[in-house]
């Protein structure tokens, strides 16, 4: 892809996930979610892109499967675009993020996203690593859950099966999809290591190193609040973020 059509793949998530969430705030909502309808239409919006990129990142290796072998100079149109469309997205929550809530609240995911706009910009525009790229992606299987479980507690739906059922799928796919992905990605970073420029692997050691911290923090509030407190005081600090 040239860069002319990188910037119109990226400007037109922008712009589609903008029209996703307005389209979101039309609909009906929980009354429990409209005491926070902006966390509504923002989780809403988050679950809407990661199913599609879920969708997209599995079909790129099984259309590409020797993407798998090459993961620095391998790539195919397809796998360039969802890099390309997932960048529309993260400058698209960014900038929600920054217009509707407080800094000390989101700072965190705030970091995560320049810190993948970042690493996804550079492997769009030099073509390179596009299929690492597509490889961290495959973190959105998780996510499905991950919003699902949001989109219930706000929903009030917290004692309920769907719930407790998500809660298990969404435990198992955050080893799965999450935790062991980034585990092989800093694997494969090490090992490529003479492959790889500099300043690319300082980047990437970096941000594996900040994700990984990140996610197994995360990964022990889900296990607390889902599995061995199920503290009301967790449940209500969630619903509050």
């Amino acid at each position: 892809m040239e860069l002319s059509s990188v910037i119109a793949t990226t400007g037109s998530s922008v712009a589609l996930f903008r029209l996703v969430n307005a389209g979101i705030g039309r609909l009906h909502a929980p009354e429990s979610a409209c005491r926070n309808s902006w966390k509504w239409r923002n989780i809403s919006t988050s679950f809407v892109h990661s199913f599609i990129t879920a969708v997209w990142a599995v079909l790129c290796f099984f259309r590409h499967p020797q993407m798998a072998e090459d993961l620095i100079e391998t790539h195919s149109v397809f796998s360039h675009a969802l890099v390309s469309f997932s960048i529309g997205y993260f400058i698209y929550d960014f900038l929600d993020m920054v217009c509707n809530q407080k800094l000390s609240q989101s700072w965190e995911l705030l970091f995560h996203h320049v810190v993948v706009i970042t690493c996804f910009g550079l492997s769009v525009v030099s073509c390179r690593y596009v299929g690492f790229a597509v490889v961290a992606l495959l973190v959105e299987v998780n996510s499905v859950f991950l919003h699902l479980r949001q989109i219930l507690r706000m929903a009030s739906m917290a004692a309920s099966t769907l719930y407790r059922v998500n809660s298990i799928i969404n435990l198992g796919t955050y080893v799965v999809f999450r935790i062991n992905t980034l585990a092989w990605m800093t694997r494969w970073l090490v090992l490529n290591r003479d492959n790889v420029p500099l300043v690319a692997y300082t980047l990437g050691s970096v941000g594996m190193a900040i994700m990984t911290v990140m996610n197994i923090i995360l990964f022990c509030r889900l296990l607390r609040s889902d599995f061995l407190k199920g503290s009301t005081r967790e449940a209500k600090k969630e619903k509050e973020m």
